[in-house]
């Protein structure tokens, strides 16, 4: 008998794999490190986004996602090339919000030569680590405004005097009390911006009541931005080594030798731009709503019922991120539902009338606390059509009341027919066989009736007609 060797065991095989094990775990590792030595010798970055045209939910997604991508792959700094008119007040709360808290120093830059960072781009401007211009533009007129929905009165009257108005001070405080309100929450919020960055607070206060603007070099001379640069690689020259603040405390920036990488806008962003403006939106939920009722109404025609489903779909996100009042919603929906119900059901224009005052209504207040509400054209517009289908589903009914009834005995009694066949005297007359709307029918009369005379149908008893000489 041979003595028992391990090696000859039947746990051989799984040395084999325990080595592999190690072989790999062990690349994964050398891996791992190589990774974490070529990112700390890879050159340090700047992520540039370009901002242009009115600011809104869309911009506000693209900035935001911006700032995550910056913190998550450890750029050094983030610019926002800026060209804007204004937007949205919560959009811009939003793109503020996220500065503030970035962990990345946010550059933003008006420019190229021309360009605005008017009303809701002042804001953000002021919120900005580092606030730059370039020659031959401007900021200012950050006064908040009402766009769309319904006007209101701004002026006092000619003799009217403010109760705060002592004379001395000519500061605008607002004709109504909507508009104080809305007036001293900016006012207060942008001295804030102002305050946290070092910068000039009681101008940007007057650009928020007088809707003041300031060119590139004045901004500079009276402290409201911190660079004045005429392209991107000058602007990260001049802010080398400065000390800005964070939400994570100071930190000085390096600047000098920076990589750019640019992120344009993509397709989503571009999508978003267009479904969220109130008006898009409205309509889409407008055609939505028919889409399903047409396809409920019809089932099988598919058409109505897919378009339906994707512009429904599109209009809640798009409220979604919108400022909306869903009692104005519901409102909408309960009209429309008034003015579908008013074609199923003959109420003769209660229901319909009814379904346009809740949808003309609902509109209106839709988006009533934002700064940019549905259009009243828009609304108009809308109603009117929905007022004229009304109108022609009501006529439509008064008309088929005075028609008369095309099936039953009461159709048949005014209807004509062909004697197929010359009448026999009986009983009670002369009967024969007639074709009365192609069926062939027994028939009496009180006279003669040959073949192929018209005759007309007086009466119907059972299977038999009473018929007499048609006039």
């Amino acid at each position: 008998m041979q003595p028992y060797h391990p090696m000859r065991s039947g746990r051989q095989p799984w040395l084999g794999i325990w080595t592999v094990v190690f072989l790999v775990g062990a690349s994964l590792a050398l891996a791992l490190l190589a990774h974490q030595v070529f990112a700390q010798q890879k050159s340090p970055r700047a992520l540039v986004l370009t901002v242009e045209g009115a600011i809104g939910p869309a911009t506000m997604d693209y900035v935001v996602r911006g700032i995550r991508r910056a913190e998550t792959e450890s750029f050094e700094l983030m610019v926002l090339e800026m060209d804007t008119p204004g937007g949205l007040m919560d959009s811009m709360r939003g793109i503020i919000k996220a500065i503030l808290g970035s962990d990345v120093p946010v550059v933003t830059y008006v420019t190229p030569q021309g360009a605005r960072a008017a009303s809701a781009g002042t804001y953000i401007l002021y919120a900005s680590h580092i606030a730059a211009m370039a020659p031959a533009t401007n900021l200012g007129s950050a006064t908040p405004v009402q766009m769309g929905g319904l006007p209101e009165s701004q002026d006092p009257p000619a003799d009217a005097t403010p109760e705060n108005d002592t004379g001395k001070d000519s500061k605008r405080r607002g004709g109504t009390p909507m508009e104080r309100k809305v007036l001293e929450d900016a006012v207060s919020y942008i001295r804030g911006l102002a305050e946290r960055h070092g910068r000039n607070a009681d101008w940007a206060e007057e650009a928020v009541r007088e809707a003041v603007n300031l060119g590139a070099r004045e901004a500079l001379d009276k402290n409201v931005v911190d660079i004045v640069a005429s392209d991107l690689t000058e602007l990260l020259r001049q802010i080398d080594e400065r000390t800005v603040r964070l939400a994570s405390g100071e930190t000085t920036l390096q600047t000098a030798r920076l990589e750019i990488i640019r992120m344009q806008p993509d397709w989503r962003t571009r999508l978003l731009s267009v479904i969220t403006h109130p008006n898009v939106a409205y309509f889409l939920m407008i055609i939505g709503f028919y889409g399903i009722i047409f396809e409920l109404a019809s089932p099988g025609a598919v058409v109505p019922g897919v378009v339906g489903a994707i512009c429904l779909v599109l209009a809640m996100f798009a409220f979604q991120v919108l400022s909306v009042n869903y009692a104005g919603l519901a409102l909408i929906l309960l009209g429309l539902g008034f003015i579908v119900g008013e074609s199923l059901v003959p109420s003769f224009g209660i229901l319909g009338v009814g379904g346009i005052v809740a949808f003309v209504a609902g509109s209106v207040i839709l988006m009533d606390g934002s700064h940019r509400a549905i259009s009243l054209p828009a609304i108009g517009g809308t109603a009117t059509v929905a007022a004229g289908f009304i109108l022609w589903t009501v006529t439509r009914f008064i008309g088929l009341r005075k028609k008369h009834l095309v099936i039953g005995s009461e159709q048949i009694t005014r209807e004509t027919a062909v004697a197929l066949e010359d009448f026999q005297e009986a009983h009670d007359g002369y009967r024969g066989h007639v074709r009365l709307s192609g069926e062939r029918w027994k028939a009496v009369s009180r006279h003669p009736v040959n073949r192929n005379d018209v005759v007309q149908v007086t009466g119907i008893d059972g299977l038999t007609v009473s018929v007499e000489e048609a006039v």
